[in-house]
């Protein structure tokens, strides 16, 4: 019987696996420091392949390079021997939720995601942390704090003094940062869906490498807008140069050609620019411009208006239509020369032929998505008059993305979520609009300030204060929806629940013991040591959600508990996994697992009563359930 790896996925692996469908003769075997034959890559052998467009040693190129990128790559491919736990006692609606809230490293989140949602992510959206000077500090091991992060990293003594004058001007600034980064976005790359779109927040200080970072690994030609987010409603009278009103936000598709933002529903400010100064029985209009920038001589003809004027299009320009077609957009009256009649000929739109909203614009007013005061005064709501967090976006600029780019049953993920705006706009978008989009938050137990006003109400992490706001936040919502519902102001279509739960799961170490990773180091003499490969203090359902990961499973899916001979069963969404991690299993028992025809079974590797159990196992499944793939841990 197969065991599962029990592991995140080697993303080394898998690249040398797409080299090896390229290029099969550039992959060959050679011996690790161990002696240990493994899979390599043939690197000469490849630069010939590659030959006429190979570009190395001290030839110029075009790319964006930092102390530290080699390590970030490293670091994204490694795989990781940890594990997801869920946490009940913090979850709302576990049950039944589709939503899920992880909290650790995003890292190490987004590695253990990997197998589960490839492929699956309709949007992300993040606002990491924008490397202002204020003591930043993401380290992927998260070993040390902050005074030791900066000794060691040769920006303080041993006695805490800096040693770094500056450090918007030392090259580590960006490098940490950048290296940061790097490692997460290539993670995402896979989580997106062909027609997926990513959300990037930033400011002035890394909106140029952070462009430049996202060219390489979504491509150039994935970019689609850097739009300009009015974040603050009045200017800055202190500020020394320019008062900074706004930040940025980059959008990069996973595929350009694949991916189209929905239209914006028309408002009254849209729609003001219609008029109707002929009385056109079709109602109020707009003119837009009917030359085109691409010549062609067949459209090039003078036009004489209603009042004898003869106009030409504008040098270098054509009419965008041939003559018999603009005479007859003139006998519909879709043409206006102005109120005098001699003026430049402009198409009329009207506004009653116009149902598919309005294309958005790269600039995000502030009194269209909201500003910095406004995303303070919605936590203050929440939270009773105190807003707990710095910087939090506010819930109409999220929404804003979330309508563009998500419908229907969409997966969101924010792996900086912070505050959870994210999930909040999601959960008040889906009781606007009827959706069942679900999100994915991640976010780290950074420490809250001793001092500060969370810490005080009980708030000791970051993740603390997220959690806290989606179960606020979600309360009121479905408190809002169920009122309208009993109103009948929704429709019938409202019927089904509105999710507002969300599962929490913690990042931790793997529930196994590490001889289950490295088995040919037991020695004889140690085997009574090593006799249960599972910790201690791991429960059965932290063992099914390792499994969950291992086997790429949702993990928002239906599970059921049952009792069976005594022996606790999980039974996943009817048929896609049956576990028991229980021991003492007999023939009898499993013969009963069997009858449930699972996609999957799983059983713990010295849970079976007898080694003839163990050998049987897979020979009752395959008369009773052949479909079924019979695993181990």
């Amino acid at each position: 019987m197969d065991k599962l790896k029990m592991q995140s996925p080697n993303l080394l692996e898998a690249n040398i696996d797409k080299i090896a469908a390229l290029f099969p003769n550039c992959v060959t075997e050679s011996q690790d420091d161990q002696g240990v034959m493994r899979r390599a890559v043939d690197f000469d052998l490849l630069r010939q392949e590659l030959s006429p467009v190979l570009v190395e040693g001290p030839q110029e190129r075009y790319h964006l390079d930092w102390p530290g990128k080699r390590e970030a790559l490293l670091t994204a491919n490694a795989p990781i021997a940890k594990t997801l736990r869920p946490c009940r006692e913090e979850s709302v609606d576990f049950d039944t939720t589709k939503n899920i809230f992880i909290e650790g490293d995003n890292l190490d989140a987004l590695k253990l995601l990997q197998e589960t949602y490839l492929g699956r992510v309709k949007m992300i959206y993040i606002d990491p942390p924008y490397n202002t000077g204020n003591d930043f500090i993401y380290e992927d091991d998260f070993a040390e704090d902050a005074e030791e992060f900066l000794r060691r990293s040769n920006q303080k003594d041993e006695a805490g003094n800096p040693l770094v004058a500056n450090k918007e001007s030392n090259g580590r600034f960006h490098s940490d940062w950048l290296s940061m980064m790097y490692s997460r976005l290539r993670l995402v790359g896979n989580l997106l869906k062909e027609d997926a779109v990513i959300f990037i927040s930033i400011d002035d200080c890394e909106v140029g490498n952070l462009r430049k970072m996202c060219d390489e690994i979504f491509g150039e030609s994935n970019f689609v807008a850097n739009i300009i987010w009015e974040k603050k409603f009045a200017p800055q009278n202190d500020a020394k140069w320019f008062s900074d009103n706004h930040d940025h936000i980059l959008v990069y598709a996973k595929d350009k050609e694949s991916w189209r933002p929905f239209k914006l529903p028309r408002t009254e400010e849209t729609n003001s620019r219609f008029s109707n100064p002929d009385n056109d029985p079709r109602g109020v209009w707009a003119s837009s411009d009917m030359t085109v920038k691409t010549y062609n001589a067949n459209y090039d003809y003078p036009i004489i208006t209603p009042s004898g004027t003869e106009i030409y299009p504008t040098k270098g320009r054509c009419w965008a239509m041939p003559k018999h077609k603009f005479d007859e957009l003139v006998s519909d009256n879709r043409v206006w020369f102005g109120a005098n009649g001699g003026n430049v000929p402009r198409y009329k739109t009207f506004l009653s032929e116009i149902n598919d909203g309005i294309v958005p614009l790269t600039i995000w007013k502030h009194a269209e998505v909201g500003h910095n005061q406004e995303a303070r005064q919605e936590l203050k709501k929440l939270f009773i008059d105190h807003a707990y967090f710095d910087g939090p976006k506010p819930i109409r600029l999220i929404k804003r993305a979330l309508v563009l780019s998500t419908k229907d049953d969409d997966v969101i993920i924010d792996f900086f979520s912070g505050s959870a705006t994210t999930a909040h706009a999601m959960m008040q978008l889906n009781a606007e609009d009827k959706g069942q989009r679900k999100f994915i938050m991640v976010q780290l137990p950074e420490p809250c300030d001793e001092q500060s006003e969370a810490f005080k109400a009980g708030y000791k992490t970051i993740a603390e204060i997220g959690k806290e706001r989606i179960r606020r936040a979600g309360k009121k919502i479905k408190a809002e929806w169920e009122e309208k519902n009993r109103q009948g102001v929704l429709g019938e279509e409202a019927k089904q629940a509105l999710d507002v739960g969300f599962r929490v799961f913690k990042v931790d170490t793997s529930n196994m013991t590490d001889v289950y990773y490295t088995p040919d180091e037991l020695k004889q003499e140690n085997l009574e040591l090593f006799k249960d490969h599972i910790k201690p203090d791991r429960t059965p359902e932290d063992l099914l959600f390792q499994v969950f990961i291992n086997w790429g499973l949702d993990l928002s899916l239906p599970i059921a508990r049952e009792t069976i001979d005594d022996k606790t069963v999980f039974i996943v969404d009817t048929s896609a996994l049956v576990a028991c991690f229980d021991k003492g299993i007999t023939e009898a028992f499993v013969k009963k697992l069997a009858g449930y025809k699972p996609l999957r079974v799983v059983f713990r590797d010295d849970a079976f009563e007898s080694d003839a159990v163990k050998i049987n196992v897979e020979q009752i499944f395959k008369l009773l359930s052949p479909r079924t793939e019979v695993k181990s841990i």
